[in-house]
């Protein structure tokens, strides 16, 4: 596990209560990529066994707003502007994971961009995201 900011990369998530709550993990956790896991649950699906695509989005946003905490200046906070994402294909089981890029690093804004994707390497989701920077 890597430290940064004085935090093992593990844990994050106790810090965002409803990312706990749904098992992401993070495993990896730097100014430049941020990755996080989220195993296929009965509970975290829709019909037909289906992993639901709002658990996919919370997972990308976890692991997007991680990546933009670890880019904002001293003492900043962020909150998430916009988000959208597209769904690729389905999840009826294993793991997926998560992998969250700064695009951008403003003043006032953080774009990233997030690859969900199932154990297979498959893409599963895109998201972009904007993060203000809140001083």
């Amino acid at each position: 596990m890597a430290y940064v900011r004085g935090m093992e990369s593990s844990q994050f998530v106790e810090l965002i209560p409803f990312a706990s709550l749904l098992g992401i993990e993070i495993t990896v956790a730097s100014p430049n990529s941020v990755v996080g896991t989220l195993d296929h649950r009965a509970d975290l699906c829709t019909t037909a066994d289906i992993l639901h695509g709002g658990a996919l989005m919370s997972l990308a946003d976890t692991t997007g707003a991680v990546c933009a905490f670890l880019n904002l200046p001293a003492g900043a906070r962020t909150a998430t502007l916009e988000s959208k994402t597209n769904m690729i294909r389905a999840v009826k089981g294993g793991t997926v994971t998560a992998t969250s890029m700064p695009v951008h690093v403003g003043r006032s804004t953080i774009v990233l961009q997030t690859e969900v994707r199932d154990e297979s390497g498959k893409l599963v989701s895109l998201t972009t995201q904007t993060q203000t920077v809140l001083t």
